[in-house]
């Protein structure tokens, strides 16, 4: 990934550029075309294609904050990567977004995000402390069709931490301890993983983030940040 300035960006309607990376809505596919160099140590080209085709997209937005909205596109869909270094693989996906007119650690000073695939469709979790002390506890579930409901989130469960130490929970039915499946990515504040849970009594398997702001707004991890995000003015 790297920053790039104004220059850098393309739009229209259905194709979003930025540098020689973009992704275009054909209508019924997401197709990204990824152009980038991997971070240090590894600083090699990353090219390829992400075809990613949802089974229903949503309309919902959701206020995490005044300056905040998260948006799950489309919260269950397939997806075909084809990338370099051999990285190609099918499998289960989804498309979301975060939109702010602020940045987040001014706003956040901890949060957990987690999508899991269930028989109906999938359960979202947003778990969050905001700066002013209040929190944010949501649950949401989507069927195959789009649909989506708010649902009452079963307990909010501690697990072990990450490699660099941030605190991670996810919600899981009770007497259940989540546990890691696999590592995504570590970083001294923020941990990406596939993490397995019960939730109504079945198991699964999914996508789990946790964002400890108050890190990220150390002057230290900011430097340590730079030095795998590039910055590119123009």
């Amino acid at each position: 990934m790297t920053d790039r300035g104004r220059s850098a960006l393309r739009q229209s309607p259905d194709t979003l550029g930025i540098g020689p990376s973009s992704m275009h809505w054909t209508g019924r596919d997401l197709v990204i075309e990824v152009n980038e160099m991997g971070a240090p140590p590894l600083v090699t080209p990353v090219r390829g294609t992400i075809t990613l085709t949802p089974e229903a997209v949503t309309g919902v937005e959701v206020a995490l904050h005044e300056n905040h909205i998260w948006r799950p596109f489309a919260p269950i869909a397939r997806i075909d990567v084809n990338l370099t270094q051999g990285h190609r693989w099918q499998g289960h996906g989804y498309l979301d977004a975060n939109f702010g007119t602020a940045a987040l650690e001014a706003d956040f000073d901890f949060w957990t995000w987690g999508r899991f695939p269930t028989a109906k469709g999938a359960q979202c979790f947003y778990d969050a402390t905001r700066r002013d002390g209040s929190t944010l506890a949501l649950g949401i579930e989507i069927d195959r069709h789009g649909v989506v409901q708010e649902i009452a989130p079963p307990p909010l469960t501690r697990f072990k931490r990450s490699l660099w130490q941030v605190a991670r929970e996810t919600r899981a039915d009770a007497g259940v301890m989540p546990r890691q499946a696999m590592n995504l990515l570590d970083a001294p504040f923020y941990s990406r993983s596939l993490v397995t849970t019960r939730l109504g009594g079945e198991e699964t398997t999914g996508v789990h983030e946790a964002l400890d702001l108050g890190r990220f707004r150390s002057p230290v991890v900011k430097a340590m940040l730079a030095t795998r995000v590039p910055r590119r003015a123009r």
